[in-house]
């Protein structure tokens, strides 16, 4: 009996330690709207790698989870989840429907057909800072708001590594 005992309380701590290493370096989180849409849909549950950019630096097309200091209807910190669209230092500029970094026009798979960026944009980007945006651009709340605005690298929780619900749509999150 106390050895049976003694098994089932290595078998909890085991599963406890475990339980805490993931935590650490994997987030989960839910979408909670459509701004990131056709890649991220309403309820989509991923996994966000915690880890990722304490190895290396945020590239262009990373879609990010990060924190904000707009908040929820409950008044707790909003998190939003946008791609990556500039880097420190890059040039922006987005005319006519296109986006351009360091006078290069990105090739944007991503966006719905016949999406279209309705910005008019020439910036450079801080050190320090990201430019993203929603991949469904007309109804992102991104760094074109001003309320939103450019975002702290610090801020960025991690990288959105993987789509494990819904089930029909498991798959790696580019």
């Amino acid at each position: 009996m106390k050895k049976e005992l003694l098994e089932w309380i290595k078998v909890i701590a085991i599963s406890c330690i475990i339980a805490l290493v993931i935590t650490a370096f994997v987030k989960p989180t839910i979408v909670k709207n459509h701004s990131m849409s056709p890649t991220l849909e309403d309820n989509d549950f991923l996994l966000i790698n915690r880890f990722f950019y304490n190895r290396g630096t945020p590239q262009r097309g990373d879609i990010v989870v990060f924190q904000t200091d707009l908040k929820t209807n409950n008044g707790t910190d909003k998190l939003l989840i946008k791609r990556i669209i500039a880097l420190p230092g890059e040039n922006l500029v987005i005319e006519e429907g296109n986006v351009y970094v360091d006078d290069v026009e990105l090739e944007e798979i991503y966006l719905a057909e016949n999406a279209v960026t309705l910005d008019t944009i020439d910036l450079v980007v801080p050190e320090g800072k990201i430019f993203t945006m929603g991949d469904n651009r007309l109804y992102s709340l991104d760094s074109r708001d001003p309320s939103l605005g450019l975002i702290d690298m610090d801020d960025i929780l991690g990288k959105a590594f993987v789509r494990l619900y819904p089930f029909s749509r498991i798959s790696t999150v580019k």
